[in-house]
């Protein structure tokens, strides 16, 4: 190695592919992990259904939950379901809860298609849900693609009844329309985000008549029928429901070397799968760890399943107070990685990243010091004291990483739950997976990274 490469090895930030830092024992280790994400990527679509997965598989490992008045020894595990569609998961720390906590936040909510309180109509002899979008989407990408049914409706007597129709083998399948290019020449003159409108999202759901009807709206009736046949609804219980339409795959390996995953909903699901099986996997840890899978990130972490609201908040300050200490001591010294992704780079599309500080696929987790848009806005900004301590506990520890930036100073942005994670005086960093066709209804992630993020949130829970 000549004086030139000795000093550029020595001095320069050259980030390289994950296969040139790690051997093919890792590389089998990431290949393996990936399948257990595939199998939940296809399994669980909404944040209700991931609630329901992470509470059954929690039990098995033996968590129990949280009891406000109940006390706890290092290595004892609890969980706190908020809901149903958020929750949180901690494994007490040999270290008193005064001395901070390590917090992994990942959001469990992906955008798709809502189902409006009053869907089912009928035009011409063809049945329709109306919907209203979830979150930041292309929506001319959630036309002409099979889709699923998922949620929850509360039926007139006050019972619950659990909906998932269109994934598993003979379910019909649902879809939003769209014109023919040859009779589309309007609708092509259009912008590409009014290509398809909002209200243009509609979902088919039926078209035959009910049979023994002269009346109008035959279809919509025979759809009513069929509801009240098989789930006992009737139309007034669309209105106590949440139901969610998204896509109808599943989870592949993408590529000739299988190297990439495809699947609906890697936002945020790609950081919320790592930081569940890191929290499982922990041990007993030196300082307490808790995992929080979070709702309402794509439309601002609102409500109170989204981490705008108090409920972590309120778990901290319950496990302070169950050691004598003050909630807001413990927070103000905590530290939390705020998993959530960044986006990858696209040779196809390059004009819209400044490449310097792109994240890439297959280099490994992304650390991202800021999110936000034009100046900064909506964001928590690392301190570089923080970024310090990221960077060398990733270091020391094998964990393949990057830096990366959303996109151009002027070309967009985005937000995460970092800044509500702040709000509470934590530090806080954005650390997750790069994504290729983010918000898409089948976005793609490299498998190495996925690893590496579940390597860097273990790490960080037990070193």
């Amino acid at each position: 190695m000549s004086k030139n490469e000795e000093l550029r090895k020595e001095l320069c930030y050259e980030p390289k592919h994950a296969c040139e830092l790690i051997d093919a024992a890792e590389v089998k280790k990431a290949d393996d992990f990936a399948e257990g994400y595939k199998a939940f990527m296809s399994q669980n679509k909404t944040e209700r259904e991931i609630v329901s997965f992470v509470c059954r598989l929690a039990a098995e490992r033996g968590f129990m939950p949280f009891d406000k008045k109940g006390v706890y020894e290092p290595g004892d595990k609890v969980i706190v379901n908020n809901r149903g569609k958020s929750v949180i998961l901690a494994v007490i720390g040999r270290q008193p809860v005064e001395q901070g906590v390590r917090i992994a936040a990942a959001h469990i909510d992906s955008p798709r298609l809502d189902l409006k309180p009053n869907p089912l109509y009928e035009d011409t002899e063809l049945a329709l849900f109306k919907t209203h979008y979830y979150g930041g989407i292309k929506k001319y990408q959630w036309t002409t693609i099979p889709l699923s049914l998922h949620g929850v409706v509360i039926k007139k007597d006050g019972t619950s009844l659990t909906v998932n129709i269109g994934e598993d083998a003979g379910d019909p399948k649902f879809v939003v329309t769209d014109l023919l290019p040859h009779l589309a020449g309007e609708q092509m003159k259009r912008t590409l985000a009014e290509g398809v409108k909002g209200e243009e999202l509609n979902v088919l759901v039926g078209s035959r008549p009910f049979a023994d009807d002269e009346g109008s709206e035959r279809v919509k009736l025979n759809i009513l029928n069929i509801l009240h046949e098989k789930y006992g609804l009737i139309e007034a219980d669309f209105l106590s429901a949440e139901l969610e339409v998204v896509p109808a795959f599943g989870a592949d390996d993408i590529g000739f070397d299988r190297s990439l995953i495809g699947a609906y909903g890697h936002d945020d699901r790609v950081c919320a799968y790592p930081s569940l099986m890191a929290v499982l996997d922990c041990g007993e840890p030196e300082y307490t760890a808790v995992t929080v899978l979070t709702d309402k990130e794509e439309i601002g972490s609102e409500g109170n399943t989204g981490l705008a609201s108090d409920y972590l908040c309120y778990f901290l300050s319950d496990l302070a107070r169950l050691q004598g200490c003050a909630g807001r001591d413990v927070m103000s010294n905590s530290e939390c990685l705020s998993a959530d992704v960044n986006a990858a780079f696209d040779p196809t599309f390059p004009s819209v990243i400044e490449k310097r500080n792109a994240s890439y696929a297959n280099r490994g987790i992304v650390v991202t010091k800021y999110t936000g848009a034009r100046g900064k806005g909506g964001t928590s900004d690392a301190s570089a004291e923080f970024m310090g301590r990221v960077r060398r506990l990733f270091d020391e520890n094998g964990v393949v990483w990057q830096i990366g930036e959303l996109g151009k100073v002027d070309e967009g942005g985005g937000g995460t739950v970092a800044r509500f994670v702040a709000s509470h005086n934590i530090d806080v960093v954005d650390v997750g997976v790069p994504v290729l066709s983010m918000h898409a209804p089948y976005e793609v992630i490299a498998k190495l990274d996925l690893y590496m993020a579940y390597k860097a949130f273990l790490t960080f829970f037990i070193k």
